[in-house]
């Protein structure tokens, strides 16, 4: 009886251990809950990273150096896709205030602070660049100024009267990543062998904020199996590396891995185009999943870019047929903005279709509505050294 009594004792304990550490493991990613199905958690492979690569937003400094080089050297084609980030820098002032709370609107609603947000996190992006290639000093502490203004402002988001109450979680997971790629750049990054000076107490009320906006936010995305998800499983990789922490990381490209299969059918077919009626959302998507398989492979793992037989150019292929008026539906023309994900696709693929779509207005900008960064022709085109 004792040693029975010692077993049933034993094995209480260990369940009791066995659900706290469950318990633990599930409160950073609430998300991870929602989003996949049972069966799609059992297939996820791990990332297995445990040390990340920075800066590794999309930039590392190998490629920094090589697109700043040639740029300075007289490059023309470089020289023309840098000329991008400067046009975005001068049509964008610098900004005069910050908002505490950030009221944003669905289909299209917007608000002072919803489009200044989104316009400040691309505007701290192209002036990290700008000071990247430049090593001047002033573009380095503008972009400081525009992370520590939202860092040190920012409390909350609001909702329109008749919108989706969940928006703020898509919001976040747009112009979050696009704050932490510059901040990659100003913390990590050394301009012609200078830092850029950002302190260490506004680096942690930075990492205050994208904790924040993760937690109350982003992780509350809901299971649409649409770019909601794409984009807040890319959103949580970038602050994952930013944090240097891998389970928030692994969250991020879990998400990305399970909604793969989910968005791109197996021959390319991307539902989002016709089921959203418009040429913009189902880009979203290809562009959230190319960023995404970017952060992976600076990190060392190409697999989200090979994931079902390469099954994000597939669904490139698909977006010619698109522009083509060949995918069932038409909503693209030739004319049509071209997201900048698709630079990055071509950079790892360098298909005939990706090669076609990029070249539709080469050199690549920022899209017109601000929700992921751009300029990747400057970054992205025929560089080695990612």
């Amino acid at each position: 009886m004792k040693k029975n009594g010692k077993s049933l004792f034993a094995g209480l304990a260990l369940l009791a251990l066995s659900t706290l550490l469950l318990k633990c493991k599930k409160q950073e990613d609430s998300t991870q809950v929602q989003t996949l199905s049972s069966k799609e958690e059992s297939t996820v492979s791990i990332a297995a990273i445990t040390t990340f690569v920075h800066p590794g937003i999309l930039n590392t400094a190998a490629s920094l150096d090589q697109v700043g080089a040639e740029v300075n050297g007289g490059d023309p084609v470089r020289l023309a896709a840098y000329n991008k980030v400067l046009d975005y820098i001068n049509e964008n002032p610098l900004p005069t205030k910050f908002f505490a709370t950030v009221t944003v609107g669905s289909n299209g609603a917007t608000t002072e602070s919803k489009s200044q947000i989104r316009k400040d996190a691309i505007l701290a992006y192209a002036l990290a660049l700008r000071w990247a290639k430049t090593g001047t000093m002033t573009y380095a502490q503008q972009a400081i100024a525009i992370l520590n203004g939202w860092s040190y402002t920012f409390q909350n988001y609001a909702v329109l009267s008749g919108s989706n109450a969940l928006q703020p979680s898509l919001e976040a997971s747009w112009t979050t990543p696009s704050f932490v790629a510059a901040a990659e750049i100003l913390r990590y990054y050394k301009a012609f062998g200078k830092a850029s000076g950002w302190a260490d107490a506004d680096i942690n009320q930075f990492k205050s904020y994208i904790d924040l906006v993760k937690n109350s936010y982003i992780n509350n995305t809901p299971a649409y199996n649409n770019n909601w998800n794409a984009s807040a499983g890319y959103a949580r990789m970038c602050i994952g590396i930013f944090l240097d922490n891998t389970t928030v990381y692994q969250n991020g490209y879990n998400i990305i891995q399970a909604h793969l299969p989910i968005i791109i059918q197996s021959d390319g077919t991307i539902p989002e185009y016709c089921d959203r009626n418009d040429c913009v959302h189902y880009q979203y998507s290809l562009t959230a999943f190319a960023y995404a398989a970017e952060l992976a492979r600076i990190q060392g793992d190409n697999s989200l870019f090979t994931q079902g037989s390469n099954l994000l150019s597939k669904g490139y292929d698909y977006m010619l047929k698109a522009y083509n008026h060949n995918a069932g539906c038409d909503k693209c023309s030739t004319s049509s903005p071209v997201f900048p994900g698709t630079e990055v696709a071509y950079n790892y693929y360098k298909t005939a279709n990706l090669k076609t779509l990029r070249e539709l207005q080469d050199p690549l900008g920022w899209p017109n509505d601000r929700t992921f960064l751009g300029f990747t022709s400057y970054t992205h085109f025929n560089v080695a050294g990612l």
